[in-house]
């Protein structure tokens, strides 16, 4: 009698599981032949080895975005933050003045440097198209990243011009253009400043910074401008103020008790350029 032709294989998505080892249960279910007996391989459903493959495509998904380029014209929120469409970006490697930081100029009088480093980027690349490579994402859910505006670098050009400082916690790509904007007076550097991670944060130790010595009251005028009676720039008139508790509190202009916050440091009061910023230096919005 004629030896029966073999039964053919049926095709099913499978993905065999290899054992290496003793001949243990899974060595064995995953030997056809084992002890000469054919056993039913050891195989994971094809909708199985589906959900782990979409499992890993999400987990993939924020890096991908992140090493998407963004590309268009910018609204420019201060010297390091822009928005393109509905992505928020950070300027990596360096860090700009806030709007609202004061310094002083080369005669001795205050100035609004954020809102000078803001207006200055606006005028040299405000109306053209950007492109900014994403890196990665902060704690704030702003992209960081480098851009560039027809082959310029851009963090480049805002520190060879002294509207911004490398930030060297996390870069050293900028240092070169600082020395060289110190050396010229460029920008901030023609007088006194703080600076800006410091300014977020300032109280009477904190240090001065300027190509030139100081002047002596450079602290006095800059920690007072923080807190002056008026908003240092129009950009800038949310109030600040510490509660009985300690708790630090912003009032928008449309608050309740807005007009009645008095601009005095011996307060600790302080002037915002926005919700974002006051949220940052830990102070909550009134409830009231």
């Amino acid at each position: 009698m004629p030896p029966s032709s073999p039964r053919p294989q049926a095709t099913s998505h499978r993905v065999k599981l290899t054992v290496h080892g003793a001949p243990g249960p899974l060595a064995r279910a995953s030997n056809p032949l084992h002890n000469g007996r054919r056993t039913r391989p050891f195989a994971l459903p094809f909708r199985m080895t589906r959900s782990f493959a979409a499992a890993i495509l999400l987990l993939a998904l924020p890096q991908l975005a992140q090493a998407a380029d963004i590309a268009g014209v910018p609204k420019i929120r201060e010297g390091d933050q822009i928005t393109i469409g509905t992505t928020r970006i950070r300027l990596g490697g360096i860090d700009a003045p806030s709007t609202d930081q004061l310094c002083i100029n080369n005669k001795g009088e205050r100035w609004t440097c954020g809102v000078a480093a803001r207006d200055e980027l606006i005028k040299h690349v405000g109306g053209k198209s950007w492109t900014c490579h994403g890196r990665s994402t902060d704690r704030r859910g702003r992209t960081l990243a480098h851009c560039e505006v027809e082959g310029e670098d851009i963090q480049k050009w805002l520190v060879s011009n002294g509207w911004a400082l490398a930030f060297t916690r996390t870069s050293h790509d900028y240092e070169a253009e600082e020395k060289a904007a110190r050396e010229a007076k460029a920008g901030m550097w023609q007088g006194a400043f703080i600076a800006p991670w410091d300014w977020r944060v300032r109280n009477k130790k904190t240090a001065i910074l300027g190509a030139t010595k100081p002047p002596e009251n450079a602290s006095a005028i800059l920690l007072a401008s923080a807190s002056g009676e008026v908003a240092p720039s129009p950009d800038c008139t949310i109030k600040g103020n510490v509660n009985s508790s300690g708790e630090c509190i912003y009032h928008q202009p449309t608050s309740r008790w807005y007009a009645q916050i008095k601009m005095k440091i011996s307060k600790g009061t302080r002037w915002f350029c926005s919700v974002e910023e006051a949220e940052a230096a830990g102070c909550r919005e009134t409830r009231r």
